[in-house]
This record gives structure tokens, sequence and C-alpha cells, in this order.
């Protein structure tokens, strides 16, 4: 006779406050993806000359990185809700896009001195302290037997 699959654990409170806040978070940062990427001139509109010249330059491979990054973290947010180990996936290819992006923005390029130098970098180390944060996140939901 075959052993019962073992159910997963309940989920904790924590993980739908994660999920809200991170639901909102990525929802934002697709939101700013495509808000440049189409030229939203409402949204663009407190952008230098420059900035826009910046944005609107991106070579393909970045700007592919680039909607990678909030598009698979608002997925994995979706896959934690609904308990999926998936989340784990989607969160790491989130943190692959954000790398991929930064190295373009503050290596290959001048993005830093461009977008205003130092509140440039820390708003890129404040996403990616998120994104690694519900990588982790969803890592200890698996462990926790939480995500199937």
């Amino acid at each position: 006779m075959a052993e019962p699959a073992a159910r997963p654990s309940k989920a904790p409170w924590h993980l739908w406050i994660v999920g809200v806040v991170s639901l909102l978070w990525n929802a934002v940062g697709c939101t700013d993806f495509v808000m440049t990427q189409t030229h939203n001139k409402a949204y663009m509109s407190g952008f230098t000359p420059a900035q826009l010249s910046y944005y609107y330059g991106f070579p393909f491979w970045a700007v592919v990185a680039w909607g990678i990054a909030p598009l698979s973290a608002l997925l994995g947010t979706l896959a934690l809700f609904l308990r999926r180990r998936l989340a784990v996936a989607l969160f790491a290819v989130s943190i692959l896009g954000m790398v991929l992006t930064d190295i373009y923005s503050f290596v290959l390029s001048d993005g830093l001195k461009v977008m205003g130098g130092p509140p440039a970098l820390i708003l890129s180390a404040v996403i990616f302290v998120i994104g690694a944060f519900l990588l982790a996140y969803s890592r200890s939901m698996g462990r926790r037997g939480v995500l199937r």
C-alpha cells in the first residue's frame, strides 16, 4: 500500500503580509518598466533630457533583463500566494535580471552619473535587498513545507 503524500504545512500569517506588500512593491516595478518603455509622457515628465536619453537608449538585452526583474518577482509573488515552490525560482530569476540591469547601469554605462549619483545607487541597493529578502523568504517557506 502506498503511503499518502505529506500534507503541506498551513500557511503562516506572515505569508499573507509579505505577499500583499510584495504584490504592491512588484506591481510598482512592473508599472515603472511599462511606463518607461511606452515613453508615457506624463510618467516620464519628471526626468531631464539626459535621463530620458539614458532610459530610451538601453540596449535590447538590458531592456529584457530590466523587464524580467519586476515581472518574475510579480509572478513569484503570485506563486507565493498559491504556495508553489516555483516562487523560489521566479525570485531567483528576478535577482538575475536586477544584477544584469545594474551591470549595464553602473558598469557599462554612465547611469550612475546621469541618474544623480549616490541616490540612484541607494535605490538600486534597496531594490536588491528587497529581492534578496523575497528569495530567502520563499526558500524558507519551501523548507518549512509551506510551498508545494
